[in-house]
């Protein structure tokens, strides 16, 4: 006699995922810069667009393949922040355009980032 058990599905909604929950696409907890953000891949460039509401829109030029995507923008991002790779950690979001990411101690803030911290917490 064989058993079947098959785990109950959950909708995608009703777990929200853990990570910080931030006013802003972008927050300092401690000396680690927290994040949001609106993931686009298959894009012409790598770049560091607009916030729209509480993420801010990032785009990759690698397709969305097995966390492809979410590995190039790591890199690129580091290279952003002044950081290596292994300083930023994808809190949520490898498989899915909606991310948040922690990045320990940056060097260096893009503009758009450099904005919001200052407007939110006079940095």
């Amino acid at each position: 006699m064989t058993i079947s058990m098959k785990r109950k599905k959950t909708p995608a909604s009703s777990a929200p995922p853990k990570g910080l929950a931030i006013d802003s696409f972008c927050a300092w907890d401690g000396d680690t810069l927290v994040l949001n953000i609106l993931g686009t891949p298959n894009a012409k460039q790598d770049a560091i667009g607009n916030p729209k509401g509480h993420q801010l829109c990032i785009s990759v030029t690698e397709a969305p393949v097995r966390g492809r995507a979410t590995d190039h923008m790591v890199r690129f991002l580091a290279e952003e922040f002044g950081v290596t790779s292994a300083e930023i950690k994808v809190v949520f979001g490898r498989y899915n355009v909606n991310k948040q990411m922690r990045i320990k101690s940056p060097k260096k803030l893009p503009a758009v980032v450099e904005r919001q911290l200052s407007q939110t917490h006079g940095v």
